[in-house]
């Protein structure tokens, strides 16, 4: 992975943030104002000063940042080398100015600690895979794959927290095994994930889905106006999608209130509840 990275002052942060100079993706959205709109939004919603927040698969910290200049103490996940890196200038930065604080661990979250493959997208450097061994992604074909460190988040962050973000390109499953503890000391807890059928490791999409509703989390799409789904609709739309370049961003509560957005935005919700398939 090209290590070359560019300072960007997006508007949404009103700072110095540190991007991936030949990234595709994320890196040119960032540039461009913010990233990851919806998601942000809801994040922002429900982190505050003293909130614990843990960032599984942090990449160059968008969000751990957001949750240190909330005033938050958040622990980010992230194994890939060049990016953590980034990652780590982009948390300093952001301590010089909010009241949070950040510890970056350098590492893919996983349901035990080890070694591991982990193949790293040419252009979109947002979408990097942990692979069992020779599993190459036939869309990662050309990709360069290196070897990180795995560790369980119960090692290294006891709850409870406060939010939990996962995104880790198909790890999600293995990730949440490796934060059953903190999970259960975690009474009140909101959640973004990445559910995306398609590169899902160590489960069936239908078993992670029954492993946050046993967990009494309520569970919708990470947008603007969410409403709450079963985990049969989660599953229906998700599968509807292109399988490679589909999946759903999840947001999810238990113990705190899962509608945060405006009155416009919950009749909105109501709406689209009763349209979508």
């Amino acid at each position: 992975m090209d290590s070359a990275t560019r300072i960007v002052r997006p508007r949404a942060l009103g700072f110095d943030f540190e991007v991936l100079a030949d990234d595709l993706i994320i890196g040119p959205a960032i540039e461009a104002g913010s990233w990851a709109d919806d998601e942000t939004y809801l994040f922002r919603a429900h982190v505050a000063a003293g909130t614990k927040v843990v960032d599984l698969g942090a990449n160059v910290g968008w969000f751990a940042v957001q949750a240190v200049l909330a005033g938050a103490e958040v622990h980010a996940f992230e194994p890939v080398p060049v990016i953590a890196d980034v990652c780590e200038r982009n948390l300093r930065r952001a301590e010089q100015v909010g009241r949070g604080k950040a510890i970056l661990h350098r590492v893919a979250a996983s349901d035990a600690p080890g070694r591991a493959s982990i193949v790293l997208a040419a252009k979109n450097h947002g979408d990097n895979r942990v692979i069992e061994s020779g599993a190459r992604p036939a869309d990662l074909a050309d990709g360069e794959t290196i070897e990180i460190e795995l560790a369980r988040v119960d090692d290294r962050v006891q709850g409870p927290v406060g939010f939990l973000k996962i995104d880790t390109q198909g790890s999600e499953w293995l990730a949440l095994r490796g934060a059953r503890k903190l999970l259960d000391a975690s009474p009140q807890l909101a959640m973004l994930l990445e559910f995306w059928p398609y590169a899902l490791r160590g489960a069936t999409p239908q078993e992670l889905l029954t492993f946050l509703f046993e967990r009494g989390f309520t569970m919708g799409k990470a947008t603007e106006a969410p409403y709450p789904m079963d985990a049969a609709r989660i599953l229906r739309q998700a599968l509807a999608r292109d399988p490679v370049r589909g999946g759903i961003d999840l947001y999810g509560t238990r113990g705190r209130p899962f509608h945060v957005t405006s009155a416009k935005n919950r009749l909105r919700a109501l709406v689209r509840s009763l349209k979508e398939a």
